[in-house]
């Protein structure tokens, strides 16, 4: 069992969050305590032991806070309460308890670029041109003709600015019409968000991830964003059927100005050491320069995340070119690595041959947690979840019911944790049916047929989490690229104490691996492939290997 810390214990290792293992929930799936088809905060807390056992740091807990849904909690209209869905404050104080207890931090959501439309700040802003918030949010006049201010576009589809007859004025939305875009050039915007969220941290939260941190500030001037080269053409940050993609948003998001509310922000996070910060950057055009921007000195983020490893190829080259691109823009940076989350396809669908998937999971596992950086896993990939295929009259996700078919939303990645193969809904809920449905072929890998069980996923998963703690150059220590043939990432991973080696065929066919002027000794890694005979290592369809060079 894991052992139980205080929370001075926590907060006493103020770099944890280097190199730290965070295990996402999505609390609307991961477990219901009160019957209504939903997941809640009590039910999360029953089963912190099982996240424990893991062997993660912390918990990530997508938002719980008050908000109409629109969609499903990124629309927040209370920032300091929880929505009664999830359950209450005292719900949340006893999560956070039970967590420090086990020796997990909690890291929560933060949705400051937009609020619901429900939200009172806005309710009073679109009453008039000249009440006490009438600029607290981003207001424009139509252009002679009505159409809108610009070219500018939502993600969710059609242009970023909604009409309200009220103000007769456009209000933006980088999302939803009911998500409208704060104003961050009102410095009583940024006091208010900074006051909201310090009401978390004297609740004890240890971090926050940043929804959309590059969304928070547009440029004054209201300019069009140009067209975006074709060769600059990418789907990272929007699905291919979306026309977002067509702009290059030099102008609706990513601009300078944050640099400075960010300042703020890791001064504010500063007042409460052991706490962190992790950004969700989306920019297909500029991601590495704007992490590098938001992640470099002590001053600004401690750490984020871009969409490199959320969409894009699983290939040597598209990774070595990754690394090597993020060392380079961003060498004084913290990237947070992840390979699904609640916003994409789950990766061992997006990613992985059908005849190879069981080896496709272990492998992205090990690299996954050999890569530079922290890491974040999504719950039930631990499982080997596979994307849930779910039918049209299923959708309850507006970004998938707008570009149906041809993108299906993020309903398929947001289904009901599986706990128990036999038990009604897997043992998520005792409601006749759950918000969304749980698909039969995730039953046969629900926790209760692989907990303990030799050779499962989940038993690698927690022996390769453990692996890496083992290992301080794993955690924190420098990458460099090696040599390899087609289809093989190599890198060794170093620090003051050790040189790691670490080496992945990303391909379905068996390739052999000169390892020129290497030699290294077995590590005792999980899954690893035979030791390297004659200077030659042997790795099969997504096979790895991962040992130890001697330095003496």
């Amino acid at each position: 069992m894991t052992e139980t810390r205080s929370v001075n214990d926590l907060r006493a290792d103020r770099n944890w969050w280097r190199g730290a293992v965070i295990y996402q929930i999505y609390p609307r799936s991961f477990q219901d305590h009160n019957g209504d088809g939903i997941g809640d905060l009590v039910g999360i807390t029953e089963r912190l032991g099982y996240v424990a056992d893991l062997g993660v740091d912390a918990i990530w807990l997508s938002p719980f806070f008050t908000s109409p849904m629109r969609d499903f909690g990124y629309d927040v209209s209370n920032y300091r309460d929880v929505d009664p869905t999830f359950g209450t404050l005292g719900d949340f104080d006893r999560l956070l308890e039970k967590a420090h207890a086990l020796g997990i931090r909690v890291i929560i959501d933060q949705v400051i670029s937009h609020s619901s439309d429900r939200h009172p700040w806005f309710a009073e802003s679109r009453l008039s041109r000249t009440n006490e918030r009438a600029d607290w949010y981003v207001w424009a006049d139509a252009k002679p003709d009505g159409t809108p201010p610009n070219n500018w576009l939502s993600i969710f589809g059609g242009s970023a600015w909604a009409w309200d007859s009220r103000r007769m004025q456009y209000y933006l939305h980088n999302f939803l019409a009911s998500q409208p875009d704060l104003n961050f050039h009102n410095p009583a915007v940024q006091d208010a968000l900074l006051s909201e969220m310090r009401f978390w941290l004297e609740r004890g939260v240890d971090g926050f991830r940043l929804d959309t941190v590059n969304f928070y500030f547009h440029s004054q001037g209201l300019e069009n964003n140009p067209v975006v080269r074709p060769e600059d053409f990418n789907a990272s940050t929007a699905p291919a059927v979306n026309p977002y993609n067509f702009q290059e948003h030099l102008y609706d998001k990513s601009r300078p100005e944050n640099l400075e509310f960010l300042k703020r922000l890791r001064a504010l996070m500063d007042e409460y050491p052991g706490t962190t910060t992790v950004g969700e950057i989306g920019d297909s055009q500029h991601q590495l320069e704007v992490m590098a921007q938001y992640t470099s000195g002590e001053d600004r983020l401690h750490m984020a995340y871009t969409f490199d490893y959320l969409g894009g190829e699983f290939s040597a080259g598209h990774f070595r070119k990754s690394i090597v691109e993020t060392e380079t823009a961003a060498p004084d940076g913290w990237i947070c690595l992840a390979f699904s989350n609640h916003d994409v396809v789950r990766h061992v669908s997006r990613w992985a041959a059908r005849e190879h998937q069981d080896g496709f999971i272990r492998m992205a596992l090990l690299l996954i947690l050999s890569m530079r950086g922290s890491v974040c896993l999504y719950q039930g990939e631990e499982l080997g979840l596979p994307e849930a295929e779910l039918a049209f009259e299923d959708l309850v996700d507006p970004y998938g019911i707008e570009f149906w078919p041809q993108f299906k939303g993020r309903d398929g990645c947001r289904t009901p944790m599986v706990w128990q193969a036999a038990a009604h809904l897997g043992g998520f809920s005792s409601a006749p049916k759950s918000w969304l449905p749980v698909p039969n072929n995730h039953l046969m890998r629900a926790v209760d047929q692989q907990l303990g069980v030799e050779g499962s996923v989940l038993s690698f998963y927690r022996e390769a989490i453990a692996f890496r703690k083992m290992h301080p150059a794993l955690r924190g220590g420098d990458i460099a690229m090696i040599e390899s043939p087609d289809g093989v990432l190599a890198f060794t991973r170093s620090d003051d104490t050790e040189t790691v080696l670490c080496v992945f065929n990303m391909t379905e066919t068996e390739v052999i691996v000169p390892l020129e002027g290497l030699a290294p000794t077995a590590s005792g890694a999980p899954g690893n492939s035979p030791e390297p005979v004659d200077g030659k290592l042997s790795l099969a369809p997504f096979g790895a290997y991962i040992g130890l060079i001697d330095r003496s």
